[in-house]
């Protein structure tokens, strides 16, 4: 059974950092695409990040410059290191695999995990 749990989340000020993890298990992660969700209350889902698996990534203009989407095929693991935190960086936050590849990752349509939240105070 695949399951990817994320942890990290918490309290940051404005201009903060934090650093989200994805952690996979019945799941070879080097074999597929990752990439992270957010939702904001009361809002839609959205993909931030998404990495390939020679390492290429993308980014949601809202993100590009202050996240950065990493893996770490060792350790089956997924990151989200995230810089100059914003208020409306608040959410909750998503690991999941679009499968082989990060195009059209923002349509993915799969089960989501529990997430992880993040709360970023002004």
């Amino acid at each position: 059974q695949v399951q990817l749990v994320e942890s990290g989340g918490g309290l940051a000020q404005t201009g903060g950092s934090l650093t989200l993890s994805c952690a996979a298990s019945g799941l070879t992660l080097e074999y597929y695409a990752m990439s992270w969700f957010r939702q904001a209350p009361g809002k839609e889902r959205e993909g931030i990040s998404c990495v390939e698996r020679d390492g290429g990534t993308l980014y949601a203009d809202s993100v590009k410059g202050r996240f950065t989407i990493s893996r770490d095929n060792a350790r089956n693991t997924v990151y989200l290191q995230m810089n100059s935190l914003k208020p409306e960086d608040t959410a909750v936050y998503y690991c999941v695999s679009p499968g082989y590849y990060c195009r059209g990752y923002t349509r993915y349509g799969g089960n989501w995990g529990q997430g992880t939240q993040v709360t970023v105070s002004s």
